[in-house]
């Protein structure tokens, strides 16, 4: 099931990018709390914060909703 977590991030992620390709998700863990760090082409990265952060938000509600099954913590980083 964790597995999944990342899998789940890049899917709605390229759905929301005109270049999908360029969509990659890296796990780390860092003091027992998962961090997913989601990278986007340069020219799209307004796209997945969204407007006021709205889409950002919106992803990392999914993700806390998907991570509540696992029982651990998980935290999604955009990189610019």
């Amino acid at each position: 099931m964790a597995q999944d977590i990342p899998a789940l991030m890049t899917l709605v992620a390229k759905a929301l990018v005109d270049a999908p390709e360029e969509v990659g998700v890296e796990t780390f863990d860092e003091n027992g709390q998962i961090v997913l760090e989601l990278q986007v082409a340069e020219n799209e990265v307004g796209k997945i914060i969204g407007r006021q952060g709205r889409m950002a938000r919106s992803l990392r509600t999914i993700l806390g909703a998907a991570a509540g099954k696992t029982g651990k913590r998980y935290q999604l980083e955009i990189l610019e």
